[in-house]
């Protein structure tokens, strides 16, 4: 539940895959769990778009502005379905036990900087895709990533 609102978290989000032509990966250190991921969120509303969603947790998260002319974001047109864990269970309404995630990738020039929301996360890295598979916490994450150079325009160097 959003504390401030009073309202359940939809169990709709997006997990974005930021990455550069050179397929190194970002992935930031969240601050509750400690662990690495890319950038995720849910819906703020039931009608949002999952690209607005995406565009809109991006720079929420790391100050990137997906609309930017030097970034391409692209919807890979995948879903993975999950249980959300128990302990997080207490953000949704009381019969909602599985999410629905949306997977997108962000191609950014390399350099682009970064800016942390501090409330949600710690530190950033720049990571080779497979070394940044290896460090997510979420199997989900991870997955997406290995699936990088399948979805990535640029060829590899």
């Amino acid at each position: 539940m959003d504390t401030a609102s009073g309202i359940y978290k939809i169990p709709q989000s997006v997990l974005v895959v930021i990455y550069t032509p050179g397929r190194d990966v970002l992935l930031i250190r969240r601050t509750d769990e400690g662990t690495w991921q890319s950038v995720t969120g849910s819906k703020d509303f039931d009608a949002e778009a999952w690209h607005e969603t995406a565009r809109r947790e991006v720079l929420e998260e790391t100050g990137i502005d997906a609309h930017h002319p030097d970034c391409q974001l692209c919807d890979w047109q995948l879903e993975n379905v999950y249980e959300i864990y128990p302990a997080w269970r207490w953000r949704y309404a009381p019969e909602v036990s599985h999410n629905t995630e949306r997977v997108f990738g962000l191609c950014v020039p390399q350099g682009t900087p970064v800016t942390l929301s501090p409330a949600e996360h710690t530190q950033l890295q720049w990571l080779p895709w497979h070394e940044a598979a290896d460090a997510c916490f979420s199997a989900s994450n991870a997955e997406a990533i290995l699936m990088l150079p399948h979805f990535a325009r640029e060829p590899s160097p």
